[in-house]
């Protein structure tokens, strides 16, 4: 009997660690345009959380949402806009009350450093033949594109030279390797690759919805504590001081 109770209690004290394991890893899916400013932001969550680890996945917004409405075990989302957070709070798959907007970004237009190009109206030129943007069906950034290029009512003359992508960095890719004549990324990418491409102009913020980059904890989460003081950290000067450093405005 007493060697059954010994068992048992090591069995317990196995799944106890176990358990107590899996709950000190959060997990945050976020948009792959806040990739840099959110592995200096996990680095800072470990440092002050001993024994917490901060697992990221980055991708195109809209990927991420479906991974989450998919069952993918998510504590944080942060989206790079407020449609794809809206697609995941109307399906019930964001905690109440813990959404906030954090920070916010602008659209630019690159070519690589040899390009000729000057401005948006360029791209109907016929030296011109390649224009990568996101995909905008899953891409924020693919979106943002489409609205600029009605704005200036450029989109019907260059719908047959987009080249969409999968994501927001593989535009800034196509760009820097001089594959595309032309791109529409967010400026805190193309500072990224500043020393590989050359940003030509800026897009009125008038000639799109606003940037604006949304986080939340999601419904479900087994580590709301731990989702709830990241974002925390996300808001705190610190962080704000993080983002701004990668080109993101703060919100707050």
């Amino acid at each position: 009997m007493k060697r059954i109770l010994a068992a048992l209690s090591m069995l317990l004290a196995i799944a106890f660690f176990a358990c107590d394991a899996n709950a000190a890893d959060l997990t945050v899916s976020a948009a792959l345009s806040l990739k840099n400013a959110f592995e200096e932001l996990g680095r800072l969550y470990e440092f002050r959380h001993a024994g917490t680890r901060v697992l990221l996945n980055f991708g195109a917004s809209g990927d991420l949402t479906r991974q989450i409405a998919g069952g993918a075990p998510v504590d944080v989302f942060a989206s790079a806009a407020p449609k794809d957070m809206n697609d995941l709070e109307n399906k019930g798959y964001i905690l109440a009350g813990s959404r906030i907007d954090f920070a916010r970004n602008s659209v630019v237009l690159i070519a690589s450093k040899n390009g000729t190009i000057k401005s948006f109206a360029d791209l109907t030129s016929d030296r011109v033949q390649r224009i990568a943007a996101g995909n905008p069906k899953t891409v924020p950034a693919g979106r943002y594109a489409a609205e600029v290029f009605a704005y200036y009512k450029i989109a019907g003359p260059i719908k047959d030279k987009l080249i969409y992508t999968d994501n927001v960095r593989q535009v800034l890719d196509y760009a820097a390797r001089g594959e595309v004549d032309a791109g529409v990324v967010y400026a805190t990418d193309a500072a990224i690759r500043g020393t590989e491409i050359r940003v030509v102009a800026e897009a009125p913020a008038a000639s799109h919805n606003p940037v604006v980059y949304p986080i939340a904890i999601v419904k479900g989460t087994g580590n709301q504590a731990a989702a709830k003081s990241f974002i925390d950290l996300v808001l705190s000067k610190e962080g704000g001081a993080i983002l701004k450093k990668y080109g993101f405005g703060i919100l707050r």
